[in-house]
């Protein structure tokens, strides 16, 4: 062991003295590189990862074409796994999966029998009871595989041998586009039409310098296999293709069916790629319990081999657009599709590709493929003209052949000897049968001879001249075309590029039913809504807790909710939770803070004023229109502990400090700010604020006891002061708990 440890990694030692950042670093960067090229990146020239290249190639090895019977998944997944991928069968029967489902894949590679998934989001069968077989795209992918088209290179152990890449007759990599993380990048690339593809092929060959603009003319942009809309502004698309990086806001396709009378309804006839029916069926469902969506009524699927979602309005006074427009922005009906064309190029570096140099990396490879599909048939061509040589000498002198075979010996070195042949020429003649021996086959070996000379002369022609090799790959991209023309099955472009309907602001208020509601906010957080401003006596909560603020509004106000972190949050009546039960807890409304609470929760009156005030004594006036919040995480607006949100009803503010000490000042020594610390309200040796509240002179200052009674501070005016002092202690029967209100409100 002493030795190992002494002895370098080239002399066989097993233990490296490095430091560790080097050896993470370098072991880090090789599973980088490992992940990027050989799991997560596709390759521009075949558009595959390496895992569905070798179970393309391991079905092809099985005889697995169009045409011939299916077999077990089973049987393709231990072939590909015990030959070329070692990274356990699950894996490869995901992969397997992919490529037969026709609602993930454009054009799938595979043609599967037996339950391969759904729509919906159902996983497949277990690979024990499908079967499957390639597709006449695969096929067109593995065409030539075995005329030297491309470089092959040993499996995992050394045993077999695999392509690098494959010949790919069509740019699969646009076609049915890709997918992956890796580390430090990703790639995400949306299904084309192929016969648009092609189109876009041929004008690169008879025009290199063609512009992206010249290219979507005939590539208008991704055609998904589950259709829809693609509403994403022409100026971006061309963006998106000319660097390489993008995305398309794809919709839903929908169509109003009229019941008559007035009535109709929506049906859903193809949703956006990759979204699961069921889940999207889940989130339209949740959006109309939770009252996002106050429009819509009900939904339903309808659907059995064609997608059928039916879409109830809650009133027939609703437009069609206007309510799927509001729909469009909560759910899944309109999703945004990203383009990222991140690839593998033909030396295996990744890097960002556009439109343009995608095409032309494809057909670069098109004409490496021809070029060594022709140099292999000018070798096979060669050693047959050399085989035709040696035929044409039996013909020539059949008699002395025969003798030397009848009386020889070593019959094969005396034919060399004496007719001056070659080994491959004498074992040919030698293999030739009897009955070939006429002079009708001698005819045909001079047919064959001169046949074949003249495709050798073709053939060197075609290597010796580029123009002829395009002339030559377009011909073979026209005949693919037919393949996935318009007339086929496979061919008609399934997603229709348009843009999205002009609708007026959508008022989703406007929709609401005006009712009265009563808001409760427990002190744990718990909120719901009452029908009706009814009486509260029977009012439950769960044990430990109790009502901390009450708020009589209308479905169609909002609400602010003042936190104690300074925040300020909107919430729409119409949206919480109804009366049953204990409500729900306001932090799924809101994304307010573990140990945050709520100050202030009020109805919110367009144009009036709060004066907020902290805990240490700071605060200023600002507006209710100021407050409103757009997002779940709220709104800034008090720096410090907040402690009131008091309505600005008159001309003073009172404030009164944990020691109940009292400070009267009139209002108008405070600045309006819409968010910040604010100014000194009052001065504390200890402890800090308790309540803040504004009163009008004229009617004085009062307080609310625990009953709802309105009692009056005596000599208020006593209590005036300059705004920042610390105020005079409180008059005897003051509120007990310090504060100008012991209501819950």
């Amino acid at each position: 062991m002493a030795d190992d440890i002494t002895r370098t990694p080239e002399e066989g030692g097993r233990i490296v003295d490095e430091p560790i950042g080097e050896a993470l670093a370098k072991r880090y960067l090789a599973y980088a590189l490992s992940t990027i090229t050989s799991r997560a990146l596709p390759d521009v020239r075949d558009g595959l990862k390496p895992v569905h290249r070798r179970v393309l190639y391991a079905m092809r090895r099985l005889n697995l074409g169009p045409d011939a019977a299916f077999r077990k998944s089973a049987k393709v997944v231990g072939d590909v796994m015990g030959d070329f991928h070692p990274h356990g069968d699950q894996s490869i029967y995901d992969a397997l999966v992919r490529l037969a489902q026709d609602f993930n894949s454009r054009y799938p590679l595979i043609d599967g029998q037996g339950n391969f998934g759904n729509i919906d989001g159902d996983n497949p069968a277990a690979m024990r009871y499908t079967e499957s077989r390639m597709t006449k795209a695969a096929e067109a992918l593995l065409e030539g595989i075995d005329d030297d088209a491309v470089d092959f290179r040993p499996s995992y152990d050394g045993s077999k041998e695999e392509p690098v890449v494959l010949p790919a007759a069509f740019p699969n990599l646009l076609a049915n586009g890709s997918s992956g993380i890796a580390v430090g990048m990703a790639t995400n690339i949306p299904p084309h039409n192929v016969a648009e593809l092609i189109d876009g092929a041929l004008a690169l060959i008879e025009n290199p310098k063609a512009t992206t603009d010249e290219l979507l003319k005939l590539i208008p942009g991704p055609d998904f296999p589950t259709g829809g809309i693609v509403v994403e502004p022409p100026e971006s698309i061309r963006e998106a293709y000319e660097t390489g990086r993008g995305g398309f806001r794809v919709r839903a396709r929908w169509q109003t069916e009229d019941l008559g009378r007035g009535m109709w309804r929506i049906v859903v006839t193809e949703i956006p790629h990759l979204v699961q029916k069921s889940k999207l069926v889940e989130a339209l469902a949740a959006v109309i319990e939770s009252k996002k969506a106050p429009m819509l009524g009900d939904v339903r699927d309808e659907s059995a081999e064609e997608m059928r979602l039916v879409l109830e309005p809650k009133a027939r006074t609703v437009e069609p657009a206007v309510l799927m427009e509001s729909l469009f922005k909560l759910t899944q009906l309109e999703v945004r599709i990203s383009l990222n064309m991140n690839v593998l190029d033909a030396d295996g570096a990744p890097r960002v590709m556009n439109l343009k140099e995608v095409l032309r990396a494809f057909l670069d490879h098109r004409r490496d493929v021809l070029q060594r599909r022709t140099a292999h048939r000018l070798e096979k061509i060669a050693s047959r003209l050399d085989v035709l040589a040696g035929l044409l000498i039996v013909f020539l002198n059949l008699d002395e052949v025969i003798r030397i075979i009848r009386n020889e010996d070593d019959a094969k070195a005396k034919l060399i000897a004496r007719f001056t042949l070659n080994d491959v020429q004498a074992e040919s003649i030698l293999n030739t049968r009897l009955r070939q021996l006429r002079k009708l086959e001698e005819m045909e070996i001079r047919r064959e001879d001169a046949a074949l000379r003249e495709e050798q002369k073709e053939l060197q022609g075609l290597l010796e001249d580029t123009r002829k090799q395009w002339r030559k790959i377009g011909a073979e991209l026209k005949e693919t075309r037919k393949l996935f023309g318009p007339g086929t099955a496979w061919g008609k472009r399934r997603t229709e590029l348009g843009e999205a309907a002009e609708v007026a602001e959508i008022d989703v208020e406007a929709f609401v039913a005006r009712e009265p509601v009563t808001v409760i906010l427990s002190e744990k957080g718990w909120i719901r809504a009452l029908k009706g401003h009814s009486d509260l006596s029977n009012l439950t909560f769960k044990e430990g807790d109790h009502a901390q603020h009450i708020v009589r509004c209308e479905t169609t106000d909002k609400l602010l909710l003042f936190a104690s972190d300074g925040r300020a949050f909107t919430l729409d009546a119409h949206k919480l939770p109804g009366g049953r039960g204990h409500g729900e807890p306001i932090r799924l409304s809101i994304e307010l803070g573990d140990i945050d609470e709520a100050v202030a929760l009020f109805k919110y009156e367009a144009g009036a004023k709060r004066v907020v005030a902290s805990h240490e004594g700071y605060g200023f006036v600002v507006s209710e229109d100021e407050m409103l919040a757009t997002k779940r995480s709220g709104k800034q607006i008090l720096n410090g502990r907040a402690m009131q949100a008091a309505k600005v009803t008159g001309d003073q503010v009172a404030v009164i400090g944990e020691r109940k000490k009292l400070l009267v000042f009139p209002l108008d020594e405070l600045p309006e700010m819409t968010r910040g610390k604010g100014v000194k309200l009052q001065s504390y040796h200890d402890r800090g604020l308790a309540d803040a509240k504004v009163f009008d002179k004229n009617e004085g200052l009062t307080w609310e006891d625990s009953a709802g009674r309105v009692r009056a501070v005596p000599e208020w005016k006593e209590y005036r002061g300059k705004r920042g002092s610390a105020g005079k202690v409180a008059p005897k029967g003051f509120s007990r708990s310090g504060r100008f209100s012991d209501v819950i409100g």
